[in-house]
């Protein structure tokens, strides 16, 4: 046994000796279990509108539905390994506006397309490595420190695009053409997902990283006694958040072909919701890549419906967080069920 997987064991069991019950480590049956049940979700909501509404279950709509979701699904895949640690990133509405502003710009003063993604990238990762920073020098949650960095860095996307939209970019060139295109009939975005997707869900149940980030939301303090490097494990994780925030910066720059530093709004709430929604508590300890993207999809496929059930667009919001809460109780009695039945 090596000594990060010992780690988790003792943080695991410290945990569970503080609840004053025995609870078994989560095993590979038990998440694909949890995964099963969103995806499920998903699927009936999908059928419940396809059947009054045949239109929506067009091949079209469903992947315009599906790309709807990307951006959101992208910053929830990195929020997962935030929350499983119990940090979040409030941040990545604020990173998200700023990093497209970064491109368009590199891109408007003559840098190639694909040469301004690397770059676009970079500011991701430094701004959630900021994030991380501040958090472990000021000793500050990072609930604190990244609902500041929030208006920071949209602060800085709008100064940067002088609270314009930038356009003039060159559109006929092959990043705007290709990766805001439909290679394959599906949208390039989405390819893009499905990868992320893949490597992260590995990341976080297969190797070091995703065990010590287990371990910390676990239990930090049998962590941090069992030698886990706590403050390092927290850089990696809001940098990743800040990756896969730039990740789909990158993608909205293609599809929208300008930099408009006003977009993502809000966008930080529902990436928590959609990780909440799979399946990821808030009190750390696990995550689910793969239902943090359902959760987004939830969310997607909800306010596609809407339009054709012709609900007035102002209630969307409505909608939205009436699925968030029953998402939430849903999953809380079922818990609560589970440990009944043992």
């Amino acid at each position: 046994m090596t000594e990060t997987e010992r780690a988790v064991d003792d943080a695991e069991r410290a945990r569970e000796q503080a609840g004053g019950r025995r609870r078994s480590r989560p095993s590979p049956r038990r998440l694909v279990r949890d995964e099963l049940g969103v995806l499920l979700v998903l699927g009936l909501l999908i059928a419940g509108i396809g059947i009054p509404y045949p239109d929506f279950l067009d091949t079209g709509n469903l992947l315009s539905t599906a790309h709807n979701s990307v951006y959101i699904s992208l910053m929830a895949c990195g929020m997962v390994f935030a929350l499983a640690m119990r940090e979040v990133d409030l941040s990545v509405g604020g990173s998200y506006a700023m990093c497209l502003v970064v491109g368009a710009l590199l891109i408007r003063d003559g840098t190639a397309p694909w040469l301004a993604v690397p770059v676009v990238l970079a500011t991701g990762i430094a701004a959630g490595v900021f994030n991380a920073l501040v958090t472990t020098v000021l000793a500050l949650p990072s609930f604190i420190v990244t609902l500041g960095t929030l208006l920071l860095f949209r602060g800085v996307g709008l100064a940067l695009a002088d609270g314009k939209q930038i356009t003039d970019l060159p559109l006929d060139d092959s990043f705007f053409t290709f990766a805001g295109g439909d290679p394959g009939g599906v949208p390039f975005a989405l390819w893009v997902l499905l990868a992320v997707v893949v490597v992260l869900a590995v990341v976080l149940a297969r190797t070091r990283f995703g065990a010590r980030v287990r371990a910390i939301g676990s239990n930090p303090d049998a962590a941090a006694f069992s030698g886990i490097p706590v403050v390092r494990t927290r850089v990696q994780a809001l940098a990743l958040s800040g990756l896969t925030t730039a990740c789909a910066a990158t993608l909205a720059l293609a599809f929208y072909g300008a930099g408009d530093p006003t977009l993502g709004q809000g966008y930080e709430l529902q990436a928590i919701a959609a990780c909440i929604i799979g399946g990821t508590p808030l009190v750390g300890g696990r995550g689910s890549v793969v239902g943090a993207v359902a959760g987004a999809m939830i969310l997607s496929v909800v306010a596609a419906g809407l339009v054709f059930f012709e609900v007035p667009i102002n209630w969307t919001s409505f909608a939205t967080g009436g699925v968030i809460l029953v998402a939430v109780a849903a999953d809380s009695a079922l818990r609560r069920g589970g440990r009944r039945r043992k």
